[in-house]
């Protein structure tokens, strides 16, 4: 049997994400299901990057931007890439900090560890020295993206590729919250506030609410045109993924509601996901966005 489409990544990786489940299973116990929730999301990240990551040179030097607990950066490095990974410790994820601690340390001791700078990604002043740049889940978290875009352009070499996935807010969903938007970020908080701020489904709701901005592939359109002289390119493919990955990953499911589940399941039974990829990129919950450096 084929592996779903979200998870064509790497064995190496699976290797990796099995070492470091034992490892925190014997120093951090009680972190073990958030790690098993970020393992999932670097599967994710690895089968979203694979077909760039695939065309690298050996020695390509790979940029993270929001690298989280690390995992896809250490197992990038291990592969023998050169990997420099940014993640400060922002509003909503001050928890990755033990976890962030135990992979480092794991990989530190391999020799794979990655280079590692507890930046903004607004603060970046790289000067093109890489070859490829991505980051998963991330730019909605970004103060301004406009400023994240332009920084990030300039990091990476001509004729490299800068790829991100993140929500598309103008779909009417938010995934963190697994809630419905109302038009604004300010009127869904006005309307929908009790609910976010008791929400189950984020370690620190208020932190990671504060953190979002409500970004969307007509912002960033606007951006990479009008700013950047850049035209992004858009996968139609995204919402296809994703539910397939909704559809097949454990830990994913546990976050989504369960009368959404349904209903992808039973259109999955119907065999009309695959409509999804005929979805115009503006009107899907999520963006997967390429720009490439002239």
């Amino acid at each position: 049997m084929m592996s779903p489409v979200w998870l064509e990544g790497s064995p190496n990786l699976e290797s990796l994400i099995v070492d470091l489940h034992q490892r925190v299973l014997e120093v951090a116990s009680d972190l073990l299901s958030l790690f098993n929730i970020y393992a999932g999301d670097a599967r994710f990240g690895a089968s979203v990057i694979a077909p760039d990551v695939h065309h690298l040179s050996s020695s390509g030097q790979i940029l993270e931007i929001g690298a989280g607990i690390l995992l896809l950066s250490c197992h990038l490095q291990r592969e023998g890439y050169a990997v420099t990974a940014v993640e400060p410790v922002g509003r909503g994820f001050s928890h990755l900090d033990r976890l962030r601690k135990i992979v480092l340390d794991y990989a530190s001791e391999g020799g794979f560890a990655p280079t590692l700078f507890t930046i903004r990604a607004e603060d970046l002043e790289f000067m093109s020295e890489f070859d490829y740049a991505f980051s998963i889940n991330v730019m909605e978290h970004v103060e301004d993206v406009a400023v994240v875009l332009r920084r990030v352009l300039a990091a990476i070499r001509p004729g490299g590729r800068h790829r991100f996935l993140c929500p598309n807010y103008l779909f009417p969903y938010e995934p963190h919250f697994n809630i419905p938007t109302l038009f604004s970020k300010a009127l869904t908080e006005h309307l929908l506030g009790k609910y976010i701020h008791s929400s189950q489904s984020v370690v620190d709701p208020e932190g990671t609410w504060m953190s979002l901005n409500w970004i969307s592939v007509s912002q960033v359109r606007r951006i990479c045109c009008k700013e950047l002289g850049m035209e992004p390119v858009f996968d139609h493919s995204v919402f296809y993924r994703f539910i397939q990955r909704a559809l097949h990953d454990n830990d994913f499911q546990r976050r989504r509601a369960p009368m959404i589940l349904s209903v992808l399941h039973a259109l999955d039974r119907l065999g009309m996901t695959r409509l999804l990829l005929r979805i115009p990129v503006i009107c899907q919950p999520a963006m997967d966005c390429v720009i490439v450096r002239a």
